[in-house]
């Protein structure tokens, strides 16, 4: 039974592509590619249909992380085949968790940096879109220190069902 996981940040071409990406790359690492889908979607759909932000796409080449990308709507009734929403920002989360159709449902959203020891009690990655090249940086090593504990969290919900 495959496990689906959703990235969502708000227009979909800068931070949940790159933390589909990242992540993506942790799965297949880990050997889990066959078990584990990764996918990203926006809570707005201003950007459905393009492709990625050109700073994301360049800034995830020069990391090793391909990345075929196109942006789209996160929509209620997907929440039925997901096992894992997770939202870029506090605003995500709370704008993921009203349009839950089930407390089951709002229980699936989670913040990405709550995966990550490291980090304090702001737990948003921030959005690039309007700043310079060095806040896709950012974004990209704050997505990456979260991919680890996400990683570990998506095995053990992996291996319980197994079991």
């Amino acid at each position: 039974m495959t496990y689906r996981v959703c990235f969502v940040c708000t227009g979909n071409i800068c931070r949940s592509p790159m933390a589909e990406a990242v992540f993506r790359a942790r799965v297949a690492e880990a050997g889990l590619d066959g078990v584990v889908e990764v996918d990203s979607a926006g809570t707005g759909g201003w950007h459905e249909g393009e492709g990625a932000d050109p700073r994301t796409v360049s800034v995830l080449e020069e990391h090793g992380y391909p990345l075929a990308h196109t942006a789209r709507q996160f929509r209620s009734a997907w929440f039925d085949r997901l096992d894992l929403v997770i939202a870029l920002d506090a605003g995500h989360l709370k704008a993921l968790r009203r349009l839950a159709p089930t407390a089951e449902d709002a229980a699936k959203v989670r913040l990405l940096r709550s995966y990550d020891p490291e980090a304090d009690h702001d737990l948003d990655v921030p959005d690039p879109y309007y700043g310079g090249r060095d806040g896709f940086e950012e974004c990209l090593e704050m997505v990456e220190a979260a991919s680890e504990g996400l990683l570990v969290a998506v095995r053990d919900e992996v291996e319980g069902r197994a079991a």
